[in-house]
């Protein structure tokens, strides 16, 4: 086998390697910012329900 050949292909993994790891540290910076955004949404108010919880007169 040819040194040309071989660095080549040597040359071809680490080209993935790095675009792997660049990949990866993007994901990661793009989900800590997601987190850092949910964690910064205002805290949503429970929602009145119509009669749960009141007092109702009912007749028969």
């Amino acid at each position: 086998m040819e040194i040309n050949t071989i660095m080549s292909s040597q040359i071809m993994e680490l080209q993935q390697t790095v675009q792997m790891s660049v990949m990866q540290n993007a994901l990661n910076l793009n989900t800590a910012a997601a987190i850092e955004l949910l964690k910064d949404l205002p805290q949503q108010q429970e929602a009145i329900h119509p009669y749960k919880g009141a007092v109702i007169d009912i007749s028969i």
